[in-house]
């Protein structure tokens, strides 16, 4: 019978660490792995041209295969790591939203897709499914399809279908909202002054979409909704209640 994981192993099999270099994990990377680590996560440090790219995950794979993870933070428009030295050729959100064609939307997400799944990625951490509405929030803007949730909505699905119909997870972001913030949760802690009436008639509309059309992963926003308690929603209990309760996802929660 195996030793039972113990507190280090099981927390060591949700991480997807970054790493520095281009050509082969470093050995702390491949011992790392080799020992069950989850996977790791990939940005422009690690990005010559896409042949590179399949030949660092294939490096990374032969330490473990099979439920290894190997994500990137890829949008298309102003968020890419991919082409992060010429920009994307792919439009973002914003510009996805404004031609309102879902089957565009669906294309585009497709195409990238199939790109990364060539490249080795197993879980993109896109669609973002903030939406935009406060001139003064300083990041997402343009990465959001628009304002109107029934519009992100339908755009949130066709993304999620044509991502995953290219065999790779998508990653629905940053819930239950970042839109309404106006400071910038990668340097402080926001405080999304919403009510619950508010969040389930606006933010949470294009997250539900997204559970409806099977999204895989749900990224938590790190953001206070003093609504759902003094703690932020990556780990507030209230908020896995009404993403799992609620919306009803049974999918793999993400930060």
């Amino acid at each position: 019978m195996p030793e039972p994981a113990g507190v280090r192993e099981l927390a060591a099999g949700v991480l997807l660490p970054g790493f520095a270099g281009t050509d082969d994990p470093p050995e702390w990377v491949r011992s790392k792995l080799a020992a069950g680590m989850g996977g790791v996560v990939l940005f422009g440090r690690n990005v010559v041209d896409d042949a590179q790219v399949a030949g660092l995950t294939a490096a990374i794979r032969a330490e473990r295969d099979g439920d290894l993870v190997i994500g990137i933070d890829e949008e298309g428009g102003d968020v890419t790591r991919l082409d992060a030295k010429v920009g994307s050729s792919l439009p973002g959100n914003h510009a996805l939203g404004a031609a309102d064609d879902v089957e565009l939307t669906s294309a585009v997400a497709a195409a990238l897709g199939a790109r990364l799944a060539a490249c080795g990625v197993t879980v993109d951490l896109a669609p973002a499914a903030d939406l935009s509405l406060h001139l003064d929030d300083p990041i997402i803007g343009v990465r959001a399809f628009g304002g109107d949730p029934e519009l992100a909505a339908r755009h949130i699905a066709a993304y999620v279908a044509g991502l995953q119909g290219a065999g790779v997870a998508a990653c629905a972001k940053h819930f239950p909202g970042h839109g309404a913030a106006t400071e910038d949760s990668h340097h402080t802690l926001p405080t999304l002054r919403r009510t619950e009436e508010e969040l389930r008639s606006v933010e949470l509309v294009p997250f539900a979409a997204a559970v409806r059309a099977g999204v895989r992963c749900v990224m938590t926003g790190h953001l206070v909704v003093p609504a759902w308690g003094e703690g932020p929603a990556t780990l507030n209990p209230k908020a896995y209640e009404v993403l799992r309760g609620e919306l009803g996802f049974t999918g793999a929660v993400m930060t």
